[in-house]
């Protein structure tokens, strides 16, 4: 992913139009958001406060004229509406002006409004015309798609196990092409020439840097990678608390676009079937005005355009029963959801329980010592088996963020004053098992036992308590 943003590309803006509305009931000038599911027109004020809440579309004629004969076509009510097309950086002059326009009847006004109107009746017109012709149902065209099946590199495909004939089969070739990622998991077999690997993922498509269109596969990940920065963005205990308990960070941060350096404010969630992080920029984020039967105020809807979780009371459900619940903007699916299951946070400690070993080096942990281990608290264990099968100890601790056991021979919790470390059996490890040599040792293959640094000196008595190591550390404190 070069940008912080969905797979998808976005349109920039000056190469889209704005749609701005008169509603003749209420006189005043609207910009559109979309159309709700009862088939009403949704708007919002042609303001700065709501600018990235404008519906956007390609402002190329074709492109234009088809979405929008499609979009009259779901209306309920189209004649109540006067449309306008404006380009969206003079959105906002422009709705000024054309409000004033519709309250004056001069010859000037009315060139205002003739230089933006959209004919709505030949639109309409239109579009039965071409329905009628082609004797089919109002469908989408072929413009409204990001690509076209042409362009998808089948050879690639294949290589995958998956053709064209498969993926309308399995209907992802319409969202594919359409510029989304598969709904669901996809399994595939990636054919290497010398190796196969089968694995299920979510795919997509993407322009690379030439322009051709490729197959991006979005695998399975164990957990999401927090530790990491994410395009410039560092996750703080809060960011990690909130990804895992929702799947959304619950705020807008700026990321870094790695080729140009531009700083985007944008929200981040995670992809709940493949824990991959998702970012998508802030201005993409549209809200509702009305949630199952909640109209949402003005606070409401800006708390949610910030990424923020929302508490609902109330609403209706489709079997017609109220319920509660808290809704939050979700970046992968683009839309506001229902945070019913927060199990995700669950879901990520089971993985890492399940790599979590109980056994280092040859000594298997007890049940105690493994609870500790696994919370991430350092853990004193003796009995550990060097390489050449001898005995030695230290301490250990479970890194949540890299999945590693991390290996000391002093204590971590106490070497906050940096004192010397043990020698005790840094030599005998050194020696045993990583193959190093001393002067002493330079020219032996005799393993050292514990607390020995040269093999012809005896064995030091093993004399050094943890407790004893406590106490060291309190007087050098």
């Amino acid at each position: 992913m070069n940008e912080p943003e969905s797979s998808a590309p976005e349109i920039a803006d000056q190469l889209s139009d704005i749609v701005l509305v008169f509603n003749k009931k209420k006189m005043k000038i609207e910009a559109v958001k979309g159309i709700g599911q009862n088939g009403e027109l949704e708007t919002v004020s042609p303001d700065k406060n709501h600018q990235n809440q404008f519906m956007k579309i390609d402002k190329t004629g074709d492109f234009f004229s088809n979405f929008f004969s499609n979009f009259l076509s779901q209306l309920k009510n189209p004649t109540q509406f006067s449309f306008f097309k404006v380009p969206a950086p003079i959105a906002i002059e422009a709705a000024d002006e054309l409000q004033k326009a519709t309250l004056d009847s001069s010859e000037e006004s009315k060139g205002v409004l003739a230089k933006y109107e959209i004919n709505t009746e030949q639109e309409i017109n239109e579009q039965q015309k071409q329905n009628k012709m082609e004797n089919r149902p109002n469908i989408p065209e072929a413009s409204e798609y990001r690509y076209k099946a042409e362009d998808i590199d089948w050879k690639t495909m294949s290589n995958l196990g998956l053709n064209q004939e498969k993926l309308e089969k399995l209907k992802i070739l319409e969202p594919l092409l359409k510029g989304y990622k598969t709904n669901d998991l996809v399994s595939i077999s990636l054919n290497l020439g010398s190796a196969i690997t089968r694995m299920d993922a979510r795919l997509s498509l993407q322009q690379n840097d030439e322009g051709q269109v490729v197959v991006a596969i979005h695998g399975i990940r164990k957990e999401p990678s927090l530790q990491y920065p994410f395009f410039g963005h560092e996750f703080t205990q809060e960011d990690k608390g909130n990804l895992l308990k929702t799947g959304n960070m619950g705020r807008i941060v700026e990321l870094e676009n790695l080729k140009s350096g531009e700083k985007i404010p944008s929200i981040i969630s995670i992809d709940r079937l493949t824990n991959e992080l998702i970012a998508l920029k802030a201005e993409k984020i549209k809200i509702p005005q009305e949630i199952k039967g909640i109209k949402l105020t003005d606070e409401q809807q800006q708390n949610l355009m910030e990424g923020k979780s929302l508490y609902l009371e109330g609403m209706i459900s489709t079997k017609g029963k109220p319920f509660n619940a808290e809704v939050q903007f979700n970046a992968d699916k683009r839309y506001v959801e229902f945070l019913f299951d927060n199990n995700l946070q669950h879901k990520v400690q089971q993985t890492q329980n399940e790599k979590v070993p109980k056994v280092f080096r040859g000594k298997e942990l007890d049940d105690k010592q493994y609870d500790k281990f696994k919370a991430g608290e350092t853990v004193y264990v003796d009995g550990l088996i060097d390489k050449k099968d001898q005995e030695y100890k230290g301490y250990i601790t479970f890194n949540k963020d890299t999945g590693k056991t991390e290996f000391s021979f002093n204590n971590p919790a106490t070497l906050k004053a940096n004192p010397k470390p043990s020698e005790e059996h840094k030599t005998q490890v050194a020696v045993n098992s990583e193959g190093k040599t001393n002067e002493a040792t330079n020219n032996t293959k005799q393993s050292l036992k514990s607390g020995q640094k040269d093999p012809d000196a005896p064995q030091k008595a093993e004399t050094q308590k943890p407790v004893k190591a406590r106490s060291t550390q309190k007087k050098i404190r």
